[in-house]
């Protein structure tokens, strides 16, 4: 199994950006998903079910980029570890 990482630590602040074309695909299901889910459940009709289904989605989402990305911490762009 391999260990390399989906996302990269960003360089400044706290986050990740895409890596590799597994981070990049699963940031496009992310945004293809909130599409559906605008599509699914209109805010203007169902507001509830949008904002859950937003706020399902983004856990979601965070929980893929914290288990396959690099460990986030803060970070102030002059890092060694950085070509």
């Amino acid at each position: 199994m391999s260990t390399r990482y989906w996302f990269r630590a960003k360089r400044y602040g706290w986050g990740w950006t895409p890596l590799t074309w597994q981070g990049w695909a699963a940031l496009a299901a992310f945004v293809a998903l909130l599409v559906a889910d605008a599509l699914v459940f209109p805010p203007r009709q169902a507001l509830a079910a949008y904002i859950a289904c937003v706020v399902g989605l983004t856990v979601l989402f965070l929980a893929v980029c914290w288990l396959k990305g690099e460990p986030p911490r803060w970070r102030w762009g002059n890092d060694d570890d950085r070509p």
